[in-house]
């Protein structure tokens, strides 16, 4: 029965596989190796040691076969993870880019707030000074030359944010939680893949 999964979990069983068949093949290449080399020094067995050497060569083809879907069934998975890592990246760098330009409006307003002499909470003047401590100085010292009758008093313009504790996605996290885009190839063990196929040492 063919299951849904993660991309970090179908990569981890895929890429298990694959390594599985690739240790049987070069497993199996040796033995093929032998043969052959046992095909060219005896004549008398000849006939056998081909026979073999032929098994082991549909047996290395069939592993090939199946190694390579999961090849495919994998590099389709990196494109799925890559393109989800990269989306989510660039909304990360877009929200950023919003934030930022929302801070300097933010800033700009304390700023002139000072500027006209009246008051805003103690974290928004700190943000203004971390900002620009010059900005700030310039503000503060027009705000104190400011006539007027009454000063008027803020709220913070970053309130909001407080309450605000919303987590950035990670890329690579969101990509590995992604459901893969379609169920794997069959599993097969490399053993079931081989048969009964006995091969003598």
């Amino acid at each position: 029965m063919v299951i849904s999964m993660k991309i970090s979990e179908a990569r981890q069983l895929y890429g298990f596989h694959i390594r599985e068949y690739n240790d049987q093949k070069a497993e199996l290449s040796k033995k093929k190796q032998k043969l052959e080399e046992k095909i060219n020094i005896n004549s008398e067995d000849k006939k056998v040691y081909e026979n073999e050497a032929a098994v082991l060569e549909l047996t290395i083809n069939a592993l090939d076969e199946k190694q390579e879907e999961y090849r495919d069934y994998m590099n389709k998975l990196s494109e799925q993870w890559a393109m989800t890592a990269n989306m989510v990246s660039t909304q990360n760098q877009s929200e950023a880019a919003e934030e930022y330009a929302e801070d300097m409006s933010k800033i700009m307003e304390v700023a002139r707030r000072l500027m006209k002499g009246d008051i805003v909470p103690a974290t928004d003047e700190k943000k203004l000074m971390e900002y620009s401590m010059e900005m700030y100085q310039t503000a503060k010292n027009m705000g104190a030359m400011a006539q007027q009758r009454e000063r008027k008093k803020y709220d913070s313009l970053w309130d909001d944010e407080e309450k605000d504790n919303t987590k950035t996605p990670d890329p690579i996290e969101t990509a590995d939680n992604t459901e893969a885009f379609a169920p794997g190839p069959e599993v097969v063990a490399v053993a079931e893949m081989m048969g009964e196929v006995k091969i003598e040492g």
